[in-house]
């Protein structure tokens, strides 16, 4: 057998403290996991909203097994679509302010059916030099040129506007995953506008949190109807699985026959299905609006303890440098009862390994006052730069 050296690859791992491992949690209730017996307040999930686990969603949950029972037996252009994820997909549509959407089985995979099936050669696709590894890889696996233009550059983005070919997509996050900053995304629209661009605007982070019932940051600007491809998931303020595109009915119908990401998997479960559906209605919803607002108390809270400059959403990097310096700060808050991440390359680039600390509505006010007092010491040590807040919602 041909010796592919793969040790030596893991011992390289090791030597530049790049190694990562699965690490199960034995238990999740709320905001307490436990992991190897030990009680650890969770500081690093997605579940803005704290749907994942609440009475609601294990209704939602238990009522669509009921309704549709498990796997959804095929892939959707087979016999996998059931009317859970018709439903599912208007009331998508509705919420964004589009004609249309489409679900997938994983944010991953709706960046990886989208821009092949839009973008091929001789068309240019503009990516913000931050955007999320799943819209990288689709870029590339979509054949179409690509320009990176440093994070919220607009100088930049003009330039590259003026000089693309072929169909033009500039793609941006609303709020990126690990710096926890937004888009410039009244100017990029402008820019886009003006060039005659399309723009495809991922709002995994955004959804649930920020604008009027929770539909993102272009809502909270005003902007919905003036962006092309919205891009979202279901896995995290809604608190399940999944991913979606919202656009025009032409460009769905497109996706539905060319996007190879749906038409060659499994449709997903049609009872999670169901249960986003009764999610989208309760972020939508008061019910929402009261999670939001506690949600955003606690993002002031903690901003206000570590004296770092306020956040539009519930993501806050503490940026330390080196990946020793992260690692060890994130052992010690373990230690101390905290399970907060350390991100290092090639997540984030070399240099800017943090701390990426998640909030959540489901946090209690004592919790956070208790990682306050002891990130304080590590912010004021180590705390680098971090990305300016471009406001607007």
């Amino acid at each position: 057998m041909r010796d592919w050296n793969l040790i030596s690859e893991l011992d390289d791992l090791h030597t530049q403290e790049l190694w990562r491992e699965l690490r199960p949690l034995d238990e999740v209730n709320g905001v307490i996991v436990k992991r190897e017996g030990r009680e650890l307040m969770n500081f690093s999930s997605n579940d803005y909203l704290a749907l994942a686990g609440s009475d609601e969603m294990c209704e939602a949950l238990a009522d669509g097994v009921a309704k549709h029972g498990g796997g959804s037996g095929a892939s959707r252009l087979v016999c996998g679509t059931h009317r859970a994820h018709m439903q599912l997909e208007e009331a998508l549509a509705d919420f964004k302010r589009t004609q249309a959407a489409l679900c997938f089985s994983s944010g991953f995979a709706v960046a990886l059916g989208t821009l092949p099936a839009l973008m091929g050669s001789g068309d240019t696709i503009l990516l913000d030099k931050l955007c999320h590894a799943s819209l990288v890889d689709a870029a590339r696996l979509s054949g179409a040129v690509i320009r990176i233009f440093p994070h919220n550059h607009l100088d930049k983005l003009s330039r590259l506007l003026e000089t693309a070919a072929g169909r033009v997509l500039i793609i941006t996050e609303s709020i990126f995953s690990m710096d926890g900053d937004a888009a410039a995304l009244r100017e990029i629209v402008e820019l886009k506008d003006k060039h005659g661009a399309w723009l495809l605007l991922d709002e995994a982070h955004a959804v649930g949190v920020l604008g009027p019932q929770g539909r993102g940051l272009a809502a909270a600007l005003g902007l919905e109807n003036r962006i092309e491809l919205h891009m979202g998931t279901l896995s995290k303020a809604l608190g399940l699985s999944g991913g979606y595109l919202a656009a025009s009915r032409p460009a769905i119908d497109l996706l539905i026959n060319r996007a190879r990401s749906l038409i060659y998997s499994t449709a997903p479960p049609p009872h999670l299905a169901y249960a986003a559906g009764e999610m989208l209605k309760l972020i939508a919803g008061e019910e929402g609006e009261k999670r939001r607002q506690r949600l955003h108390e606690h993002i002031s809270m903690l901003s206000g303890l570590i004296q770092t400059p306020a956040h539009p959403a519930a993501i806050l990097p503490i940026i330390l440098g080196g990946e020793s310096v992260a690692l060890e700060a994130s052992k010690d808050l373990l230690e101390a009862g905290f399970l907060v991440p350390a991100i290092r390359f090639p997540t984030v680039a070399r240099g800017r390994a943090r701390l990426r600390i998640t909030l959540s509505a489901g946090h209690l006010p004592e919790q956070i006052l208790n990682l306050g007092r002891y990130l304080s010491p590590v912010v004021s040590k180590n705390h680098k730069t971090a990305p300016v807040w471009h406001g607007g919602c």
